[in-house]
C-alpha cells in the first residue's frame, strides 16, 4: 500500500474545507473498516486522510442524546455503543438490533454508523475491479454471472444491493440525515437519501464531493414495536442475503402505522408501502401476515441464481409480523 498524508482538523468546517483542498483524492475517515480495506485492495486511491476521528467529541459527531421529541446519533458513533445504548435498545429495537447484526464484534467496535451508511457495494464484480458500472464501465456482470447475491428489485441498470443494515432501520424510522459540506447544511430524510442505479449509476447516495453525514436524528413514535430481522449464508462477517426492518405503531391490538424496509433485495433500502397500507388499522392475524408476505413480493424480478430471495423474503416477512404483532 503506498504512503498517505493523513491531517487531523479542528472542527468540521475546517474537516470539509481540508477535503476540499485534497480534491477528489482526499477522502474523509472514521472508523476506516471498509474505507481501509479499499485502499488495500486497491479499489481506491487517496492521497489525503482526512480524519475525523479528532474531531469527534467537539462537533458532537459521538453523542448519543435520546430526549422526548427525537433520537440524536453521531455519524462517528460506533455500531457496539449504538447496539447496546439503553434508550436506543428500549426506544428503537430496530435500530439497536440492526447495528448488532453487523459483521463481528472487531468491526462493531470500530465502524460507525455513517460508515455503514456511506459503505461501496460488496457485489463481487465490483469488489473484483472488473470493469462494471461502478468502476466507470459498461455493462453490470451479475445480468450473466454469478447473481446470488444481487439485486430481486429496482434493479437496472447494475444490480448491486444496498450492503448496509442499519439503512434500512432508519428508514423504517423516519430518520433524517445531516449532512454538512462546502455549500453548508443541509437535512435529507433517510428514504432520499440512497439513490437507485438508474438515477446515478456510479453512486449510491446523495452525497455531494467533500459532504460529510455528520448526524441521524430519528422521531419520537409512542406506542412503537420495531424489530431487524436478518438472514445470512453463514455465521458471521457477511452481509444480509436478505433482511426486514419493521416498525409498527400500535393502537391496542391494532396497527395504526407501519413501516415495512427489505435489505438485501435492492440497490437501496426497499420501503414496501403496499404492505404498510394493507396493516393500517388492522390486527395482525396470521392470514393477514401471509397474506403481506406474498405482496412484499410482488415485482420481484429474480434473476438466474436469486429466485431463492422471494420466498425468503416472503417468508421473513409472514413470520416476523407475527413474532411482532404478539410482543406486546
Amino acid at each position: 500500500m503506498r504512503p498517505l498524508a493523513n491531517v487531523n482538523p479542528e472542527s468540521l468546517a475546517d474537516a470539509v474545507e481540508r477535503l476540499e483542498q485534497g480534491g477528489p483524492r482526499a477522502a474523509a475517515v472514521g472508523g476506516g473498516s471498509d474505507l481501509l480495506g479499499m485502499i488495500k485492495d486497491d479499489l481506491v486511491s487517496p492521497d489525503l486522510l482526512v480524519n475525523l476521528g479528532t474531531i469527534a467529541a467537539r462537533d458532537d459527531l459521538t453523542a448519543i442524546a435520546s430526549g422526548p421529541a427525537e433520537l440524536l446519533v453521531g455519524g462517528l458513533v460506533t455500531l457496539t455503543r449504538l447496539s447496546t445504548h439503553p434508550d436506543v435498545a428500549s426506544r428503537y429495537r430496530v435500530l439497536a438490533e440492526a447495528a448488532g447484526s453487523v459483521g463481528t464484534p472487531q468491526i462493531r467496535n470500530v465502524g460507525t454508523l455513517a460508515g455503514n451508511l456511506c459503505q461501496r457495494p460488496w457485489c463481487w464484480y465490483y469488489r473484483q475491479k472488473f470493469p462494471c458500472y461502478k468502476h466507470g464501465g459498461n455493462r453490470c456482470f451479475s445480468t450473466t454471472g454469478e447473481n446470488q447475491f444481487n439485486a430481486i428489485f429496482g434493479g437496472g441498470p447494475s444490480y448491486i444491493v444496498h450492503p448496509s443494515d442499519t439503512a434500512p432501520a432508519l428508514v423504517a424510522l423516519d430518520a433524517r440525515f445531516r449532512l454538512v459540506g462546502p455549500g453548508g447544511e443541509r437535512v435529507v430524510p433517510a428514504g432520499e437519501f440512497f439513490t437507485l442505479p438508474r438515477v446515478d449509476v456510479a453512486r449510491e447516495n446523495v452525497l455531494e464531493p467533500n459532504e460529510v453525514l455528520a448526524a441521524v436524528t430519528v422521531p419520537a413514535a409512542p406506542d412503537l414495536r420495531s424489530t431487524y430481522a436478518k438472514v445470512l449464508d453463514r455465521e458471521a462477517w457477511t452481509h444480509a442475503v436478505v433482511s426486514l426492518a419493521l416498525a409498527l405503531q400500535m393502537d391496542g391490538d391494532r396497527v395504526r402505522r407501519a413501516r415495512v424496509v427489505l435489505g438485501g433485495v435492492a440497490p437501496i433500502p426497499w420501503r414496501v408501502e403496499a404492505v404498510e397500507d394493507l396493516l393500517a388499522g388492522r390486527r395482525v392475524t396470521d392470514p393477514l401476515a401471509a397474506e403481506a408476505g406474498r405482496l412484499a413480493v410482488d415485482g420481484a424480478r429474480p434473476m438466474s441464481k436469486n429466485r431463492y430471495k422471494v420466498p425468503m423474503v416472503e417468508n421473513l416477512v409472514h413470520r416476523t409480523l407475527v413474532s411482532l404483532a404478539g410482543s406486546g
